[in-house]
């Protein structure tokens, strides 16, 4: 499968299963959130925007961050933040593959 070079807004708002008005919040809050616009005005967001919101959701979301908070270490600490959530999608994974194993005996 091929990343798209763009994703709307309510692409992104689905893929974090957040409201559109969250997507625009942390937009306007974190400053690596950088959308281009279309003539229309719609907010198209690259990869890397899309890599920005899923630490920010990790942050906020997942690990109960206030926004001063993520703020702080999205600029302080960003590789450690992206390696922890590489090892979280991992464990996830692996429960996943326990259970499914689970299943089948």
């Amino acid at each position: 499968m091929t990343e798209k070079l763009y994703y709307t807004i309510g692409e992104v708002s689905k893929m974090f299963d957040v409201n559109t008005s969250l997507i625009r919040f942390w937009e306007k809050e974190f400053d690596v959130i950088k959308p281009k616009k279309n003539k229309k005005g719609n907010r198209l967001f690259t990869q890397i925007d899309v890599n920005n919101f899923h630490i920010i959701y990790h942050l906020v979301k997942e690990r109960g961050y206030t926004l001063n908070g993520a703020k702080t270490k999205l600029t302080e600490n960003k590789e450690d933040t992206v390696k922890n959530i590489e090892i979280v999608k991992s464990l996830k994974s692996m429960k996943e593959f326990l259970l499914d194993l689970k299943k089948q005996l």
